[in-house]
C-alpha cells in the first residue's frame, strides 16, 4: 500500500464494563492486538478508547470484535452513545441503589443475630441462609458472573478480586450451614455486606464520574437544536445540523445564534460572555463576526453562515477539550506500570498472609481465613487507575470554561517545570496594530514622504505597510498606482513613482545600500527608537526623503501578566524582530530585562532552541499564526487568541480572549491539576500501602488489631470516590490571574 493511498482516521469509542484500570489494560492490549491503529489510548473516568488508525487497513468492526473479545461492551463511536451512555448512567444508578437498600436490609440484621447469644442450630443456621438467598443471588450474582468474564479473558482485575473475597467467605459460610465448620464461620453478613459496599462505591463513583463530564455538556448544551433560516424567500425552521454555508439566518432577541457568520441586516447586542468571558454584550452591525452559542440580547439580527456543523469555533472547541481530556500526561505511566502487576502481588500477599498466620504463627483456622478475605477486598488499583484521568478532566473542563484550552496531558506536566516565559512582542505585548505617530520630511512635505511610502507599500503585506497607508487616508491624500514593485531582502520593498525609484525599509537595510542622507538623520531616528517607535526610512533615488515613526499600544495587562510570571519563579525574555533600542522601551514597559531583537519571524524557534540547550524550559506566548515554529518548538506553546480569531491549531494551549493574564492563569491551572493528581497518587498509593498490611493482620501482635473484611470491603469502596472527590474539588478552583475583582 502507498503512503499516498494511506488515509488516517480518529474516533473516540464508548465502551461498557470497564471497573478498574486492569480493564483499561485489558481493552488497550486487545485493541492494540488490531492491525493499522496507530495510536491508542483507554480512559478509564471517560470509559472511552480514543483511537487513531489507518483506515485503509482497518475499521470499527475489527475494534468491535477486539472489545468484545475481551470481555466488554461496545457502545459505538462516543458521538453516537451520547443519550445511550446518560440513559444507561441512570438505569444503572437506579439498579445499584435498589441494590444497596437490599443490602442493607439484609446484611444489618444478619450482622445483629451473629451479636445474639445464640445456639446457633442447624435450624437457626439454616433460617439465616434463607434470609440471605435473596440478597445473595441479586448481590452477588453480578459480581461472580463479571469476576468469570474476566476470567475467561485471561484478565485479572477487580471483579476477580472481589469474587474470590467473596466466594471465600460464600463456601466458609455454607460450609459453616452444614455444620462442617464451626458457626463462628458463618460470614453470611460480611458477603451481602461486601456485595452492599461494593455497590456503594460504585454508585457513589459512577455519580461523580459522570459530574467530571459536566464542562463537556455544558459545552455542548451552548448549541440551539434548531436554526431559523431564510429559503426561497421565506422563513423556515431547520435543524442546526441542516444549516448549508451562504445561508441567511434570522436570530430573534433571547435566542442563541446556531452557527457562526456575519452580519448582513440589523444591529443588536450579542452576549459573547462564552467567548470573551467579559460579561457586557457587545454590540453587532453589519459586517461584524457573531459565534454560535452565543446569545442575541436585544434585537433581530440577520447574518449569512460562514462556518457550520464541525467547523464552527464551539464544535472545534468541544471537540478539542473531548480530545484533551482523554489524553494521558507522563505522569500516568508510573500507576500504569504499577497496576500491572499490582494483582498479582496482591493474591501472592493474601495467600502469605493465611500461610503465615495458620501454619507459622498457630493463629486459628478463622483468623487466618479473615486475613485471606480482607486482604483479597481491601486492594483496590481503582484509585490508582482514576488518580490522573479524572483530574485531568475536571481540570481541562474548568480551563475551557475560564477560556482556557488545552489541547494535551502533556503540557499540564510541562506547566511544573517550566524556568522561562518567551513573549513575541508585536500582537502578543502589543495591540498588533501599529500607527504612524510621527512624519519627519527631510525632502519636500510630510504629505510628499506619506504619499511615497503608500505608493511604494501598497502592494505589500506587511502590517506597517498597513499602518502608513492607513495613515496617508486619514490626511486624504491620493496615493497613486506605481510599477516595477519588488520586496528587497525580505526587509524593505521598492517601486517605481513617476520615473523615480522609492525604497522603504529599516535603518540598517539602508545603511547596508549606502542610501544618501542617512548619516545626518541619525540623531532623530535615535530620538523616536528611545522612545519605543518602530522606525522606517523612505528613500528617492537613491537619498534619504523622509522618517515614519510608527508606535504600536502597549496591551493593558501585559506588564501584570509579565510581573505575575516573574513571581511564579519563571524569567522573563521577549524576542522581536524590532531594533534593540525599540525593544529595550518596550520591554522597560512590561518589565521584561532579556531582550533578543531583530529576530526574523523564520528564526525565533531557533532562539527558542537555544534556551533549552541552555537547560531552560520554556513557555512560548504568541499570537498562534506568524509564531507557530516557535510554538512548536518550545515546551509549551501558549497561543494568544482574540475571541472568534482564535488559531485552534496553534499551541499546546489556547487562550480564547485577547488577555495576557489568561496565560498565566493557563499555568496556574495546569500546575493545579497536576499537584491535584499528584494528592491523588499519594492517597492511593498509601491507602494500598497502610491498608493493605492492617488486612493482612501485621499490626495485630502490637496493637491486636484485626480489620473485618466488611470494614475492608467498605474502605476499598470509598477509595475511588476520595480521588474522583478530591479531583471534582478543581471545579471551582480560580486561578489568581484569571480573577477580575
Amino acid at each position: 500500500m502507498s503512503q499516498a493511498a494511506k488515509k488516517t482516521g480518529k474516533v473516540e469509542i464508548k465502551i461498557g464494563g470497564m471497573s478498574c484500570a486492569m480493564c483499561v489494560k485489558a481493552v488497550e492490549d486487545s485493541l492494540g492486538k488490531v492491525p493499522g491503529i496507530e495510536e491508542l489510548t483507554v480512559n478509564l473516568a471517560t470509559e472511552q478508547a480514543y483511537v487513531t488508525y489507518d483506515e485503509s487497513r482497518t475499521g470499527l468492526e475489527a475494534m468491535q470484535r477486539a472489545i468484545e473479545s475481551a470481555g466488554y461492551r461496545y457502545l459505538g463511536p462516543a458521538e453516537n452513545a451520547a443519550g445511550k451512555e446518560t440513559a444507561d448512567r441512570a438505569a444503572e444508578l437506579r439498579t445499584r441503589l435498589r441494590r444497596i437498600a437490599v443490602g442493607f436490609a439484609t446484611g444489618l440484621p444478619l450482622m445483629a443475630v451473629m451479636f445474639l447469644p445464640l445456639h446457633f442450630s442447624f435450624l437457626w443456621r439454616s433460617a439465616m441462609l434463607a434470609f440471605a438467598v435473596p440478597g445473595l443471588v441479586w448481590l452477588g450474582f453480578p459480581i461472580f458472573a463479571a469476576a468469570a468474564q474476566a476470567l475467561k479473558n485471561r484478565n485479572l482485575n477487580m471483579d476477580v478480586m472481589y469474587g474470590l473475597g467473596i466466594g471465600v467467605a460464600l463456601v466458609s459460610s455454607l460450609l459453616a450451614v452444614l455444620g462442617l465448620l464451626p458457626h463462628e464461620f458463618l460470614f453470611l453478613d460480611t458477603v451481602i455486606l461486601l456485595a452492599t459496599f461494593l455497590n456503594l462505591g460504585k454508585y457513589l463513583e459512577i455519580r461523580a464520574k459522570g459530574r467530571t463530564s459536566e464542562a463537556i455538556k455544558a459545552l455542548m448544551g451552548l448549541q440551539p437544536p434548531t436554526a431559523t433560516v431564510v429559503r426561497a424567500g421565506r422563513e423556515m425552521e431547520v435543524a442546526v445540523a441542516d444549516v448549508r454555508v451562504g445561508d441567511e439566518v434570522v436570530v430573534r432577541p433571547g435566542e442563541k445564534i446556531p452557527v457562526d457568520g456575519r452580519v448582513t441586516g440589523g444591529a443588536g447586542y450579542v452576549d459573547e460572555a462564552m467567548i470573551s468571558g467579559e460579561p457586557l454584550p457587545v454590540l453587532k452591525r453589519a459586517g461584524d463576526n457573531v459565534v454560535g452559542g452565543t446569545i442575541n440580547k436585544n434585537s433581530v439580527l440577520h447574518f449569512t453562515a460562514a462556518k457550520v456543523g464541525a467547523e464552527t469555533l464551539l464544535a472545534q472547541i468541544i471537540q478539542l477539550v473531548k480530545a484533551a481530556q482523554g489524553s494521558k500526561p507522563p505522569v500516568q505511566r508510573l500507576a500504569d506500570r504499577v497496576v500491572r502487576v499490582f494483582i498479582p502481588i496482591i493474591l501472592a500477599i493474601a495467600v502469605a498472609a493465611f500461610t503465615g498466620w495458620y501454619f507459622i504463627a498457630g493463629q486459628t483456622f478463622l483468623f487466618a481465613l479473615t486475613t485471606l478475605i480482607s486482604v483479597l477486598v481491601i486492594a483496590c488499583p481503582c484509585a490508582l487507575g482514576l488518580a490522573t484521568p479524572t483530574a485531568v478532566m475536571v481540570g481541562i473542563g474548568r480551563g475551557a470554561e475560564l477560556g482556557i484550552l488545552i489541547k494535551r496531558g502533556e503540557a499540564l506536566e510541562a506547566a511544573g517545570r517550566l524556568t522561562s516565559a518567551v513573549f513575541d512582542k508585536t500582537g502578543t505585548l502589543t495591540a498588533g496594530r501599529p500607527e504612524v505617530s510621527d512624519v519627519v520630511a527631510l525632502a519636500g512635505t510630510e504629505d510628499d514622504v506619506l504619499i511615497m511610502a503608500a505608493a511604494a507599500g501598497r502592494n505589500s503585506q506587511h502590517p506597517l505597510s498597513g499602518a502608513i497607508a492607513k495613515a496617508a487616508a486619514g490626511r486624504q491624500l491620493s496615493v497613486p498606482e506605481v510599477r516595477n514593485f519588488d520586496t528587497l531582502e525580505g526587509e524593505g520593498v521598492k517601486a517605481s513613482l513617476s520615473g523615480a525609484e522609492i525604497v522603504i525599509g529599516s535603518v540598517p537595510f539602508f545603511e547596508r545600500r549606502g542610501v544618501a542622507g542617512v548619516a545626518p538623520a541619525l540623531p532623530a531616528v535615535e530620538r523616536l527608537q528611545n522612545e519605543g517607535k518602530t522606525i522606517v526610512l523612505v528613500a528617492r533615488d537613491g537619498v534619504l526623503a523622509g522618517i515614519l515613526a510608527l508606535a504600536d499600544a502597549m496591551k493593558p495587562a501585559a506588564a501584570e501578566a509579565v510581573a505575575a510570571f516573574r513571581a511564579m519563579g519563571l524569567a522573563a525574555v521577549m524576542i522581536t524582530g524590532d531594533n534593540p533600542r525599540s525593544a529595550a522601551v518596550i520591554g522597560r514597559q512590561v518589565g521584561i530585562e532579556r531582550i533578543i531583537a531583530q529576530v526574523l519571524p523564520q528564526d525565533k524557534a531557533r532562539e527558542v532552541r537555544k534556551l533549552q540547550d541552555a537547560g531552560e524550559t520554556v513557555a512560548f506566548v504568541g499570537d498562534g499564526i506568524n509564531d507557530a515554529p516557535a510554538m512548536a518548538q518550545a515546551d509549551i506553546g501558549i497561543a494568544v487568541g482574540g475571541g472568534t480569531d482564535v488559531a485552534i491549531e496553534s499551541g499546546d494551549i489556547v487562550l480564547i480572549r485577547d488577555d495576557l493574564r489568561d496565560a498565566v492563569a493557563a499555568v496556574q491551572l495546569s500546575r493545579k491539576v497536576m499537584g491535584r493528581i499528584r494528592q491523588n497518587l499519594f492517597w492511593a498509593f498509601a491507602y494500598n500501602t497502610a491498608l493493605i498490611p492492617l488486612a493482612a493482620g501485621a499490626f495485630y501482635p502490637f496493637l491486636r488489631i484485626l480489620l473485618p473484611p466488611e470494614v475492608a470491603g467498605l474502605a476499598m469502596a470509598m477509595s475511588s470516590v476520595t480521588v474522583v472527590t478530591l479531583s471534582l474539588l478543581l471545579k471551582k478552583y480560580v486561578p489568581p490571574a484569571a480573577r477580575r475583582d
